[in-house]
């Protein structure tokens, strides 16, 4: 038996096939280099959304959370008043649609009305300003969760001493209506 020996036809290994191009190892220095660039890029990006993502949540805070409106009808059912009530920052805001106004020994009084139960007072209205605010405490907020109706009535300057109720007949009156988000 003899050993197997190699052929002298077969080539035999040169260090130049063991060798890596030139071209593949800067191939793959531009493709190790391109895919840290598009690491770090999009880690930049998301770090930019999430700022983004946290100033426009802020932003939301602080826009008025209008979850009731009302709009008051004088005696010729003519809108007269219109009420936003914002129960997050606890303010109701006021806007008047007509001309209307008190006089100087008069107030406007804002008052809660549900069903066959008397009238709570939310406050006296501003004088003379276009689109007067009040703030609103957890009682008020508590008859509103159950009223039906807003109405404003007439009162002597200082409005309706505590415990009494409004002078009669309502000069603006109209439904509360819950906003659909």
């Amino acid at each position: 038996m003899t050993d197997h020996l190699p052929e002298k036809n077969d080539p035999a290994p040169t260090v130049r096939d063991r060798r890596v191009s030139a071209w593949w190892r800067a191939l793959a220095i531009l493709l190790a280099l391109l895919l840290f660039i598009g690491g770090a890029t999009g880690l930049s990006l998301f770090e930019q959304f999430k700022t983004q993502i946290r100033h426009l949540q802020g932003q939301l805070a602080e826009q008025p959370q209008i979850r009731q409106l009302a709009v008051l009808l004088d005696a010729e059912q003519q809108p007269a008043m219109l009420v936003s009530i914002d129960s997050v920052s606890q303010l109701i805001q006021l806007q008047r649609l007509n001309q209307v106004s008190e006089g100087r020994e008069e107030s406007l009084q804002l008052w809660a009305l549900n069903g066959d139960q008397a009238p709570l007072s939310l406050g006296l209205i501003a004088r003379r300003q276009r689109t007067p605010q009040l703030p609103l405490d957890a009682a008020a907020l508590a008859a509103l969760g159950s009223a039906t109706e807003l109405a404003i009535s007439v009162e002597v300057k200082d409005g309706v001493p505590e415990g009494q109720g409004p002078s009669l007949p309502w000069l603006f009156r109209g439904h509360l209506v819950d906003k659909a988000l």
